[in-house]
């Protein structure tokens, strides 16, 4: 029979006083949710973002990632899901005010493409560091090709309020640590436990087992995919392709053995990525004739390229990389960046995911985490990949501690810990919203055709569409639905507002160069190979 570790049960209890003493404050969140703007055949649109929206360089909640046609919307941070969805929702009806007869795609794998040249690469304006933006996108193309930076998906961030640290820190016994410190390394527990156990999201959330044919261009056909209709392919077990060696995967990335044992080790590898060269890009060449392919022969262009399920962050100020901003003053939040669109929900995520994603995030902050040993690293998504290509496969077993077991099982074990951290997010909240949650989601578990995955197999063999047909019609009823509910008075004017303030910041910018790109980026470079500590990291828990 499965008990609690007695290390959680014992953190739990400890916590539920200064809970009902409403000493620990809500989480808080936001969403930065991407979707491709197609065409009314089902093609990615080779349209501009639309002037209506606002500046992509400058917009603070629309914006586009890298192509001009996949669009980027970021809610500010809220205590309450509601509250994000709600914002959410409205910067999708003001968009569809202006999208005329195109759609936004309701999946994470991408609509119907002509090649890699029939992904637009977004384009920010003349000022130097949209420029920069334009020519990392370039890189990003001549090193891994446009196609899989078509994909879309859900970055959920999360962050814990400053009394919730007090309590820890306190509860720890560290209360001479200084508070940043501190944070941080609980923080990088977090992400280590998240990476240990992230294969259970892609089981529970993961939503893309199909792809339309044009994905893989003139490339041979996977045996993993067999086809369905008449240019569909799907992989009868998987749950998220877009998390697989179809995906986001990038082979040198690899070798860069990122385990996140601590911030200093995280930062000084990515330092170190962006500062030393790689022979297959330097051939690639950087500048060539006037002609910048790519914004160095790098590793790593800049740290946004390096690929992760899970990322600590902190919002970097105007002279600042990532990761300098991260020494300067520890983690601020975690970006967790492994999860597909749901297709069935009209924007993408609901609360109900928000909720158990709170909580599990929650168990990975309370649960131990002990560093993650050099043998280990290289092993550590071995579950996870398992689960992306034949998570639905009933003799399916994963290795955990060097014993086989199936994945049913240790996901019911999974569950009864967060049962009881989420008995203490209610007791914050109020109410039994994070045990609602884990209730909607557990049948899962037990019946792989209530995944979101399953859920689209099912869907398309009963229906004997193509994946791209099928996502257009739930595309066009999402549109509908969205034009005609109405939307916040008070967001509609904000978002009008940002139209015109964004496109006037974005000429001020460009106005205000007086350096050229070249001069621009040596001064970046320069700068990020800086080391910004202003205060001793805090090793280990």
């Amino acid at each position: 029979m499965f008990t609690l570790s007695e290390q959680l049960a014992t953190v739990i209890q400890r916590l539920k006083g200064p809970a009902r003493q409403g000493l620990i404050g809500r989480l808080r969140r936001g969403i930065e949710k991407e979707g491709l703007r197609v065409d009314s055949t089902g093609r990615i649109a080779q349209t501009p973002h639309p002037h209506a929206l606002g500046s992509k360089l400058t917009h603070p909640h629309i914006t586009t990632d890298y192509s001009e046609a996949l669009l980027e919307y970021i809610t500010p941070v809220y205590c309450r899901p509601m509250d994000a969805m709600a914002f959410l929702g409205d910067l999708h009806r003001f968009t569809y005010r202006h999208l005329d007869d195109e759609w936004i795609w309701p999946a994470s794998m991408p609509a119907r493409l002509n090649g890699n040249d029939s992904i637009p690469i977004a384009d920010y304006g003349t000022s130097n560091v949209g420029t920069m933006k334009h020519v990392y996108r370039k890189g990003l193309d001549v090193r891994y090709g446009r196609i899989m930076q078509a994909i879309a998906g859900v970055h959920y961030n999360v962050s814990l309020p400053d009394n919730v640290w007090i309590v820890l820190r306190e509860l720890d016994g560290q209360g001479d640590t200084a508070m940043n410190d501190y944070r941080s390394s609980r923080y990088f527990g977090l992400i280590r436990h998240f990476r240990r156990h992230s294969w259970l999201l892609m089981y529970l959330f993961g939503a893309s087992p199909a792809l339309d044919k044009s994905f893989l261009g003139d490339s041979p056909t996977p045996d993993k995919l067999r086809e369905h209709a008449r240019r569909t392919l799907v992989s009868p077990y998987a749950t998220s392709l877009r998390m697989s060696d179809l995906g986001y995967q990038n082979k040198v990335q690899a070798q860069l053995k990122i385990c996140f044992n601590s911030l200093s080790n995280y930062v000084g590898t990515l330092r170190h990525a962006i500062s030393t060269p790689w022979p297959a890009y330097e051939r690639l060449g950087v500048n060539v004739d006037g002609d910048w392919r790519q914004l160095n022969a790098n590793i790593l262009q800049i740290e946004n390229e390096y690929y992760s399920d899970i990322r600590p962050k902190r919002v970097a100020r105007h002279d600042e990389t990532p990761s300098q901003a991260l020494e300067s003053r520890g983690v601020e939040y975690i970006e967790v960046r492994c999860l597909d669109l749901n297709p069935f929900l009209t924007l993408g995520i609901d609360e109900t995911q928000m909720r158990f994603l709170d909580t599990f995030l929650m168990w990975c902050l309370l649960a131990d985490s002990p560093w993650i040993p050099d043998e280990e690293c290289d092993r550590l998504d071995d579950n996870r990949a398992l689960v992306v290509e034949r998570g639905r496969d009933p003799a399916l077993s994963l290795s955990v501690d060097g014993t086989e077991r199936r994945l049913a099982e240790l996901g019911h074990d999974v569950f009864a810990e967060l049962a009881q951290v989420a008995e203490l997010l209610d007791i914050i909240e109020g109410g039994t919203p994070h045990a609602d949650a884990l209730a909607a989601v557990a049948p899962r578990l037990d019946d792989p055709r209530l995944t979101p995955s399953g859920q689209m197999l099912l869907a398309l063999e009963e229906r004997g569409d193509d994946f791209v047909d099928y996502m257009l019609e739930l595309a066009r009823d999402q549109a509908v639905k969205l034009r005609d509910e109405p939307i916040n008075r008070a967001r509609d004017a904000l978002f009008s507002q940002l139209t015109e303030t964004s496109h006037q910041q974005q000429g001020d910018i460009e106005a205000a160069d007086i350096e050229s790109f070249s001069d621009f980026l040596e001064h970046y470079f320069a700068r990020a190979r800086e080391p910004r500590v202003t205060s001793k990291e805090a090793v280990g828990r």
